[in-house]
């Protein structure tokens, strides 16, 4: 029977306590929204009528001349011996590197507060009538002594008070008081020649997941994960985990890389990353799964990448690449793409580089199909285009860690930036990889967050069919997803505990009240999170950070996707196992309790956003999640009676 060839995507050419508590939380709440809201590839950068005039087979690879793309056009095709692509195709648009709402100034100044920097040799007595002047409040920093700094509160416009103060022969310096936060910056070396992590918002997505338990299979010509005969792990995986893969070419549970594509893909997905060496990848902590369908030549079959797709989600991928495709709309291949989805796999495929219509699996149903864009979020020339593009990523010069020597011997791995959708599609594979690592686990969602988050540059009809929802912005969709998550189960957590204090009340007059520390923070810890609000102040790169800001129910994810589908530590036996140990104990009553009202509201917020894969369908999740909620209530309100 004849089998339909495809060919790897991109890489061929270019390569307090009680009620005031509770009123912290809810204002706690409002600070962090508003803060918040703030392929046939193988054509790569060639003509298509070059590729018309060539060989119908295999294209040769070759390795582009690194191009930095903050260079001017003009000035850059000047530079002899470089592949330069310069795209007529034109956007607008100022470069994005985060969220919208911080890149402005203002945008973490405290409203009313302000800096004010008296001069050194203004005592006391002239310290008191710049009060009076000005009508502040003045509150000294801990050094005022000295530097003769104070935080002052204004009534009235802030603007106003800095002007005259900056007239003021008194003051030497005033400012608006503002916010910071730790930023978590990656120290390797070659992150300041990843145009493209900054492109997608990387390091702001760091803050909040970096793709911990989640397992992302390549398919493709495999990974240098292993040192195994001849071939060698690649150096800068040394601290990425790998989970055992299989190899349909030579039929072996080694799916060694011995052509390259598979390992520059993965290294964008989960290069370790933070290690002094080499690059940066985006889900760095999630486990990659190589899955060999490629030959050393980067081609395969419709056959062997079907089976590849199917072998990927029975053994636990959560998110699957493709970073290849042909011209041919193969049922087979559709047939274990919907296969992979109906177990909860996320699908992201190349477009393919042939400057026409979308290859497949790019333009497969269910399949998230990716164009490339530049480092001016232009359309690449090569990149395909039209029905079927449902983001855009960058992919030219993009650059990551591949073998040498075809993955044999001992060598200098080398950094290529290579060109191609099979570069754009694992910077949105890593995306998805953060999001599933939140917790959401249905693929349908997942896709819907990475489009509501894609930064748009061409809402026109046009503009879509080659973007698709926009270019993709990891940093926007894993704080959309957060603050969704936050806001519903906060929401959820002051309903539930209203109603519980109550219900107990009616009951026994003398019913422990919920408006105290001992059940609020337990209810904090099992809802949203006890440190919800840490990926506005702390890096959740820090495990212990990650730990504290998620709920307890998520806490499984960090073992793994699979085991957080059937939701072990969101259900009513936790709590009943804790009433049934210290129901004795008057003083943990309350906490059990709290607890008990957290997991009620947690359960509530996955039934109200519709995230998550039921591993039963979504009628049964739906069941599961509102008879467990119910039981959780009954315990609390039995842990807060006295009697």
């Amino acid at each position: 029977m004849h089998k339909s060839r495809l060919q790897r995507g991109s890489g061929t050419a270019f390569h307090p306590t009680g009620r005031a508590l509770a009123t912290s939380l809810l204002a706690a709440a409002a600070v962090v929204v508003a803060s918040g809201a703030a392929r046939a590839d193988g054509t790569d950068g060639l003509e298509a009528g070059a590729l018309a005039a060539r060989s119908p087979g295999m294209l040769e690879p070759r390795l582009p001349g690194y191009v930095n793309p903050a260079l001017p056009a003009d000035i850059a095709s000047s530079m002899g011996g470089l592949d330069v692509l310069n795209e007529p195709v034109a956007t607008w648009g100022e470069p994005l590197y985060g969220l919208a709402s911080e890149l402005e100034e203002s945008s973490y100044d405290i409203p009313g507060q302000i800096v004010v920097d008296a001069r050194d040799d203004v005592d006391d007595g002239a310290l008191a009538g710049l009060v009076r002047d000005f009508s502040l409040h003045l509150m000294p920093t801990a050094l005022a002594a000295k530097t003769r700094i104070h935080i002052a509160t204004v009534d009235g416009p802030v603007s106003a008070t800095l002007q005259r103060l900056a007239q003021d022969p008194r003051v030497e310096a005033a400012e608006p008081l503002a916010r910071v936060r730790a930023f978590f910056v990656a120290n390797d070396p070659l992150l300041k020649d990843q145009w493209h992590m900054a492109r997608v918002g990387a390091e702001r997505a760091w803050d909040f997941a970096t793709g911990r338990g989640v397992t992302v299979a390549v398919v493709d010509t495999g990974i240098a994960c292993e040192t195994h005969g001849p071939f060698v792990k690649a150096p800068d995986l040394a601290s990425t985990e790998c989970v055992e893969g299989w190899n349909f070419v030579t039929k072996t549970n080694h799916a060694n890389d011995d052509q390259g594509h598979g390992t520059h893909v993965a290294g964008t997905i989960a290069q370790s990353t933070n290690n002094g060496i080499g690059a940066a990848g985006l889900a760095f902590h999630a486990r990659l799964m190589p899955v060999k369908v490629l030959n050393e030549s980067g081609w395969g079959t419709t056959a062997d990448v079907a089976d590849g797709i199917r072998w990927a989600a029975e053994h636990g991928a959560h998110v699957i690449n493709l970073s290849l495709g042909g011209p041919r709309n193969s049922k087979v291949l559709q047939s274990a793409i919907d296969y992979a989805i109906s177990r909860g796999a996320v699908v992201v495929a190349a477009a393919g580089n042939t400057g026409g219509r979308v290859q497949f699996p790019g333009a497969s149903d269910g399949v998230i199909g990716v164009s490339a864009t530049d480092a001016n979020d232009k359309i690449a020339r090569f990149s395909s285009r039209g029905q079927g593009v449902d983001v855009s990523a960058p992919g030219v010069n993009v650059t990551q860690q591949t073998i040498c020597n075809r993955g044999r011997g001992d060598c200098d791995a080398p950094y290529p930036a290579y060109n191609g959708t099979s570069m754009a599609a694992p910077h949105v594979a890593g995306a998805a990889a953060l999001l599933v690592g939140l917790g959401v686990s249905d693929p349908s969602a997942v896709e819907d967050a990475i489009r509501a988050g894609a930064r748009v540059v061409d809402d026109s009809d046009s503009g879509r069919l080659l973007y698709g929802a926009g270019v993709l912005d990891a940093a926007s969709s894993v704080a959309r997803v957060t603050q969704s998550h936050i806001i519903v189960r906060l929401v959820a957590l002051l309903l539930l505990a209203t109603w519980v204090g109550r219900r107990a009340r009616k009951k026994d007059a003398t019913a422990t009240s919920p408006w105290r520390a001992s059940f609020l923070l337990p209810a904090l810890a099992a809802g949203p999170g006890l440190f919800f609000f840490a990926p506005w102040l702390l890096s959740r790169v820090d495990l212990a950070v990650d730990v504290l800001a998620r709920p307890i129910a998520d806490l499984d994810l960090l073992v793994g996707a699979s085991v957080h589908r059937w939701l072990p530590l969101a259900n009513a036996l936790v709590p009943l196992g804790l009433t049934s140990l210290f129901f004795g104990v008057k003083k943990l009553r309350p906490a059990i309790a709290g607890f008990s009202v957290g997991t009620a509201a947690y359960l509530m917020s996955v039934v109200t956003l519709g995230e998550v894969a039921g591993p039963l369908g979504q009628l049964a999740l739906v069941v599961w999640c509102a008879v467990n909620a119910a039981a959780c209530l009954w315990i609390a309100r039995t842990n807060l009676s006295t009697r």
